[in-house]
């Protein structure tokens, strides 16, 4: 997808980074993308979960890549899901801002 691809250039050479939002039944999640290094090649990833809190890794471009395609990718957000009596109405939104 190029607009992933634009977005993970972006992250390289720019003090930002990529924040994807969701909710479900259990409350907020948020998963953030920050380039490490000056190629681009590691991130960090911040994800936070309601129930669990923050927990942060070191990814690669290929797998922030593949996890953002696949979300993006999606034909109704996961927060749509009506297997739960009250689904969440808001939809997953993906922003670029400074971190």
């Amino acid at each position: 997808m190029a607009f992933v691809e634009c977005v993970l250039v972006e992250l390289t050479h720019d003090d930002i980074g990529a924040e994807y939002r969701s909710s479900n039944a259990w409350g907020a999640k948020i998963d953030q993308y920050v380039a490490t290094d000056g190629t681009g090649q590691r991130f960090t990833e911040r994800r936070y979960d309601e129930r669990l809190g923050w927990d942060e890794t070191q990814i690669t471009r290929a797998d922030v890549r593949e996890q953002l395609v696949r979300r993006l990718s999606q034909s109704a957000s996961v927060a749509t899901n009506q297997s739960h009596a009250d689904p969440v109405t808001e939809p997953d939104t993906l922003s670029v801002k400074p971190m």
